[in-house]
């Protein structure tokens, strides 16, 4: 039980820390002031403004709520450890355990201080040079993510999708919908390289295929950009599942490319041309936006890093599946022998790596 006490006490130490560090008291004193002003009489005369003021407040005291619960189980769980139940031992234990795993949580979003980082993401995955093979890489990583996505919590939306020509997937773009999804998914975007035993080769020789992945915040709503509508070119096109499964008898599918940046855009799984019009618009504004934020916030490039091509050289992540089992970020050098967990979508400790990484150098 000693030991058990030793680590709580030290749990409660970090997370008094971390909502120091948070200023979780300000933040509620934050929230009876936006509540007192949210009861004036004259509180939605302006509809926006009143709001921004109710979102501002659902998300502090969502925050809040979450660090307060925190620090109350930590606390209940010592006082139970304290009174030397032997009988208590075992739930004690996995109570702690539980407990630790969610502290090293919530302790890693304390270094997801960027403005968007709390943001749904906008993610797409791009086939690069390796012809099949790399059309079949880029879906087991679609699977990677969306596998991640689910362990975590998050809501995924398929928006755009291209059938490879005999295997996999030449591009996929889909809405990661959740606290944090882009601050988390950051450490994702690049090339990503794969090392195998094709299974499209008849002499099952050894193949390298690269993907790319991308990152946008999904910030709707929220994004001041005009767009000119005469650098707009907008095509459409009927969607359809695999195998010509749910084809649509009407051309809703819409792409719209930006003249001046050539920039592309696909959306396909909304109901009407209109609602696939508006979303693709959605994401172009995210796109543009987030182009002009690195242009003006030059220390933010490495969010997203260099438009680099999906080739030799270029790779933020190796994974081996022979003559050798192994995954390793290039960045970090954090790697695992694990290749099927980190396929099956483990990768917050990958996430924790790199979001450690960051921060190093500003600490030193």
């Amino acid at each position: 039980m000693e030991s058990l006490i030793s680590l709580l006490n030290s749990m409660k130490h970090r997370v008094d820390g971390l909502m120091a560090q948070l200023d979780i008291k300000g933040k509620a004193a934050r929230i009876q002031q936006l509540e007192e002003t949210s009861g004036a009489p004259d509180f939605w005369n302006d509809p926006d403004a009143a709001q921004k003021t109710m979102q501002e407040i659902a998300r502090l005291k969502e925050e809040v709520d979450r660090w307060q619960s925190l620090a109350t189980r930590v606390n209940d769980a010592l006082e139970l450890a304290q009174l030397d139940d032997r009988s208590l031992l075992d739930d004690l234990t996995a109570e702690v355990n539980a407990l630790s795993e969610t502290v090293e949580r919530m302790g890693l979003q304390t270094l997801l201080s960027g403005p968007y980082d709390r943001e749904n993401a906008i993610l797409a995955v791009h086939a690069g040079a390796g012809g099949t093979d790399s059309q079949d890489w880029a879906q087991m990583l679609e699977r990677m993510y969306l596998r991640w996505a689910e362990d975590n919590g998050y809501k995924v939306e398929i928006i755009e999708r291209s059938e490879g020509e005999e295997a996999g997937i030449k591009s996929v773009t889909m809405s990661v919908k959740g606290e944090y999804a882009y601050g988390y998914l950051q450490s994702e975007q690049g090339v990503h390289r794969l090392v195998r035993l094709s299974p499209f080769d008849a002499a099952h020789r050894r193949h390298t295929s690269f993907a790319k992945v991308e990152l946008w915040p999904d910030i709707q709503g929220q994004i001041d950009i005009e767009i000119n509508e005469n650098d707009l070119k907008i095509d459409t096109y009927r969607a359809g599942g695999a195998g010509g499964q749910h084809v649509q008898k009407n051309d809703t599918a819409v792409r719209i490319t930006h003249i001046p940046t050539g920039i592309v855009v696909q959306c396909q799984n909304q109901r009407s041309q209109m609602q696939n019009r508006e979303r693709a618009l959605q994401i172009l504004k995210a796109r543009l936006f987030e182009i002009e934020r690195r242009k003006q916030e030059a220390q933010l490039a490495a969010l997203k890093g260099e438009n680099v091509s999906a080739e030799w050289g270029s790779q933020i992540r190796s994974y081996v599946l022979h003559p050798y089992q192994m995954v390793k970020d290039h960045r970090t050098d954090y790697e695992t022998g694990n290749t099927t967990a980190v396929l099956d979508g483990r990768l917050n400790e990958f996430m924790d790596a790199y979001l450690r990484a960051k921060v190093v150098p500003q600490a030193g």
